[in-house]
């Protein structure tokens, strides 16, 4: 780590929980970011300022003046440009030390496979059932910690389901195939903070599985009521007839280069 690191990251070092150690897993680590919508623009601006090595973002989407109310890595400037470049720039002008990539398409099938392997963590900012349920899908096949966030209307939530451990629950435990998939944000409408909430928790989730930090929110949901400002938890369990988490093997997964294992 040099000098300039030192200072830039100085106020997170400070923290004995971290501390050069936990800073340096930080820029050794590579997190897949899928979507920079809403939940996307609040997750990589601070994984890129706390020092998350490289990011890859994901998305096929290009800016719309209606995204500006909540997706604050994009300008009015931006309007009609590809979301991932758009989200790029803003980043490299907060760090430009980090590494971005992005994938301006929607990765499926063996795409998905492959970016979800090169990564460490992924985070799911995706506003849609389909891509959260194949993402869901991809991490456990390759052995990946997802952070998955939600939001819509005044209501968020956030978990984080450990691809790479046996015995724990995915996103099917939670949401089994099949369910309501209709409801999105331009049918219902979202309060535009709502999103900045939930997108920093699943920042802080991510820095949180990747060195090691504190108790993550595996088996558990945290869900918002914003217009209450009320908190709850929810326990979730493994669901020993998931078609997707309940096949993996006995035993956990070894954890990919970066991440420190509680």
């Amino acid at each position: 780590m040099n000098d300039e690191q030192l200072l830039r990251y100085n106020r997170q070092i400070m923290l004995p929980e971290v501390d050069i150690e936990g800073q340096q897993r930080l820029l050794n680590s590579r997190v897949l970011i899928i979507g920079m919508g809403g939940l996307g623009s609040p997750a990589a601006m601070y994984l890129a300022a706390a020092g998350v090595g490289e990011l890859t973002l994901a998305d096929f989407d290009a800016v719309d003046l209606s995204n500006l109310q909540r997706q604050i890595i994009h300008r009015t400037a931006d309007v009609g440009r590809a979301k991932v470049e758009s989200a790029r720039d803003a980043l490299r002008a907060l760090n430009p030390e980090i590494p971005v990539r992005t994938v301006a398409s929607r990765i499926e099938g063996d795409e998905l496979i492959r970016e979800v392997e090169r990564a460490d963590l992924v985070v799911d900012g995706s506003d849609n059932f389909t891509t959260r349920f194949a993402v869901n899908a991809a991490c456990c096949e390759v052995g990946r910690p997802l952070v998955s966030g939600a939001a819509i209307r005044f209501e968020g939530q956030v978990a984080v389901f450990r691809g790479d451990l046996s015995e724990a629950p995915c996103y099917r435990c939670l949401y089994p195939e099949g369910g309501d998939q209709r409801e999105t944000c331009s049918d219902t409408g979202i309060l535009a903070p709502l999103t900045g909430i939930i997108g920093s928790i699943q920042a802080v989730e991510a820095i949180k599985v990747l060195i090691g930090l504190g108790a993550p929110l595996q088996d558990r949901v945290l869900i918002l009521d914003a217009k209450r400002m009320q908190w709850r938890s929810l326990k979730l369990h493994q669901d020993p007839h998931c078609p997707v988490c309940a096949t993996k093997p006995g035993m956990p997964v070894a954890a990919p280069a970066g991440i420190a294992k509680g």
